[in-house]
Formats: C-alpha cells, sequence, structure tokens
C-alpha cells in the first residue's frame, strides 16, 4: 500500500505590522492567546503533523511563546525585504519530500475545516488554493495554499519582494486547482486599523 503524501505547514508570520501600527501581527492578541498560536493550532487541528512557523519581527517573543512548542520555529533575517524571503525559508526548513501547505498568520478567518477541505482538494503535481467570492461574485485565489514537493524549487525560485509565490502562480496557471471556501471564510487579512474588527469576530 502506498504511503499518503506529508504535508507541512509553512506558517508566515514574520512581517512587522507597521501599516496596522500594532507591532508585529504573530503577537497581536485573538482568542486569549497571541495570533501565532492559534493559527498554529489552527493547522494541526486541520490535519497537518508538522508545522514550521517562520518568524522575523519580534522573533524572540514568537521563540518563547509556549503554543509553539509543538512547531519548528524559524527565523527569516531578512523579514524587511518582503514575504518572498519568508517563503524561502519556510521551504527550506520543511522535509525536502513533503507538500508544503502556505499559510499567511494574519488570516484569522482560516479555521480547520478549511485546511482539511484544501488537504481533501490536493492532487498530487498540482498548486491547490484556497478561493473566495468577492462582492462582486467573482471567485479570486487567496491562502491558504497547497504546494505539491515536485514544485516547491519552482515556487522558491521564483519567489520576490513582497510577492511570496505570487510570480510562481501566475507563469504557471494550469497547475493550479482553486478549490472554493467562500462557506468558511472571506480570505480577509489584517494589513490596516480597519481591518482590526476582523481580530473580534
Amino acid at each position: 500500500m502506498q504511503q499518503a503524501q506529508h504535508t507541512t505547514a509553512v506558517l508566515l508570520a514574520a512581517g512587522a505590522g507597521t501599516r496596522l501600527g500594532r507591532g508585529p501581527k504573530a503577537l497581536l492578541p485573538f482568542r486569549g492567546r497571541t495570533l501565532v498560536e492559534v493559527q498554529a493550532d489552527v493547522l494541526f487541528d486541520g490535519g497537518i503533523q508538522h508545522v514550521v512557523v517562520v518568524a522575523g519581527a519580534g522573533g524572540e517573543a514568537v521563540h518563547k511563546l509556549p503554543g509553539l512548542a509543538r512547531c519548528t520555529v524559524v527565523d527569516n533575517p531578512d523579514w524587511a525585504s518582503g514575504m518572498a524571503g519568508s517563503l524561502r525559508t519556510g521551504l527550506a526548513a520543511a522535509d525536502p519530500a513533503d507538500d508544503v501547505l502556505i499559510a499567511l498568520v494574519d488570516q484569522p478567518g482560516a479555521s480547520p475545516e478549511l485546511v482539511k477541505r484544501l488537504l481533501g482538494n490536493h492532487r498530487p503535481g498540482r498548486v491547490t488554493a484556497a478561493a473566495y467570492q468577492d462582492a462582486g461574485g467573482k471567485i479570486r485565489r487567496g491562502h491558504p495554499l497547497v504546494i505539491d514537493a515536485s514544485l516547491r524549487a519552482g515556487a522558491a525560485a521564483s519567489a520576490t519582494g513582497d510577492a511570496g509565490a505570487r510570480a510562481f502562480l501566475q507563469a504557471n496557471p494550469s497547475l493550479v486547482d482553486l478549490v472554493d471556501c467562500s462557506d468558511l471564510d472571506t480570505g480577509a487579512d489584517i494589513d490596516t486599523p480597519a481591518q482590526l474588527p476582523h481580530l473580534n469576530p
């Protein structure tokens, strides 16, 4: 019997939250803990067995969080240069044989059910991305997304600036499967003070 493919989650949590003005996003209070601790548990509860947390701003405090004891916490020394460095840092820390689920720390609506849906719909050799309907009913690609192990090198090589895996996805649309998760989340993240209410559903 063929062994099930393993998936490591890479939780991107290095941002300083400059536009937000509340300090590093990973350390924002959420559900009685920090945002990064809650998001790590969402990934585990969704069926992920190994979570890599990429820290940057506030990294020393992130390393000390008790809720991350079962995670691998790695530092991106170039976190200020954008998400690409954090993506490459996280991919490098994951088992080379694993598919990788990329999650953002500032997407508080993510849930174990959403993670399970993505894992259940992923096909070998593909990228599986959560998608959400916007106000006009159009489906747009969002996070989390699952990158097949065979595609990790390409995603890392094409990552630049604050775009993360966007360049790779745009260059290879035929490899991307969208999974509508609009019934589970809006896909909203937290970048500005106006979006802070998302932390208090």
